[in-house]
């Protein structure tokens, strides 16, 4: 079970999957990553999340954000991360607006895949009294995905050479594998946001709670790594230094990919616009980009 709360009226009550999927139903799958996110929810909640939504069963926006037990440090930005989508961004703001809701004073992270959103936020952060860095990235999904999903996003992709896969690798010096949570600190320090106590804890329970990948070089310790984050999404991908160059990163998230395929799962994933070695290797992949659709708000109250 899980928990969609009806927050106006502030009535909580815990729905059956099937109103879970009531809500699946009226997120657009193509672009919206809370879908994603709502997916992991009604396949066992992971992660122990909730969705908030404006009214029940018409909603307008969806809110999906960690119990408010999980979110007791202030400066946590990375757990304190809410995903929201809304059809109506008039209504969405002064949804957002509500105290119950989102709370402010902390360090946040809001996800979206609509950049309609910046204004609605801009103008909480004058009301609420915050600075805030808006972000927007690639979002990448996986062509199973999207033609599950979304097969118009297919119509006009070209295909890439490789067939979407990738090159061998020396399989007698590397070996595929899990990563193992002791490793979390490899992640850690080579995760672009990362290199804190706050991410290393919030690293170790992805590796806990969603599938992993890693290459396991000569040492018998991970090379290469790929992890998804609270959100369902693929993240985290890296290599040390002396191993770079060898694709063994494209190696890791294609077997990745696919296993997360086999279970049904949406796979999809974001890259920086100046990251050029990561979109050719989503090209590689035949993973379909989206321009534009993946959004974070970072939120740090004054």
């Amino acid at each position: 079970m899980m928990e969609v709360s009806y927050l106006p009226k502030m009535y909580k009550t815990k729905l059956c999957p099937s109103h879970l999927g009531h809500v699946s139903s009226g997120l657009p799958k193509a672009v919206s990553r809370v879908y994603g996110t709502v997916f992991h929810i009604n396949h066992g909640n992971p992660f122990n999340l909730k969705a908030v939504v404006d009214k029940w069963p018409d909603f307008n926006t969806v809110v999906v954000c960690p119990q408010e037990q999980d979110m007791t440090d202030d400066l946590d930005h990375y757990t304190n991360t809410y995903q929201i989508y809304s059809k109506d961004l008039q209504n969405c703001q002064e949804f957002l607006g509500s105290p119950e809701l989102i709370n402010w004073k902390q360090h946040l992270q809001i996800q979206s895949s609509q950049p309609s959103l910046n204004e609605t936020i801009q103008n909480l952060a004058a009301i609420k009294s915050f600075k805030v860095k808006h972000t927007q990235c690639i979002l990448y999904m996986a062509s199973e995905t999207a033609k599950e999903l979304a097969p118009f996003l297919l119509e006009s992709k070209t295909s890439s050479p490789s067939g979407g896969k990738p090159k061998a690798i020396n399989q007698e010096m590397f070996k595929l594998s899990s990563m193992d949570v002791n490793y979390a600190h490899l992640v850690n320090k080579f995760w672009y946001f990362g290199g804190n106590e706050r991410s290393q804890r919030f690293i170790e329970r992805c590796i806990q709670t969603f599938p992993t990948s890693c290459l396991l070089g000569p040492e018998g310790t991970p090379v290469c790594w790929n992890l998804m984050d609270h959100t369902g999404e693929m993240r985290m991908a890296g290599t040390l230094p002396e191993y770079r160059f060898q694709g063994l990163v494209t190696y890791v998230i294609y077997h990745h990919a696919q296993n997360l395929a086999k279970l049904g799962f949406p796979v999809y994933s974001h890259v920086d616009y100046s990251n050029e070695a990561m979109q050719k290797m989503s090209y590689q992949l035949q993973h379909v980009p989206i321009p534009r659709s993946w959004n974070q708000w970072n939120c740090v109250p004054l």
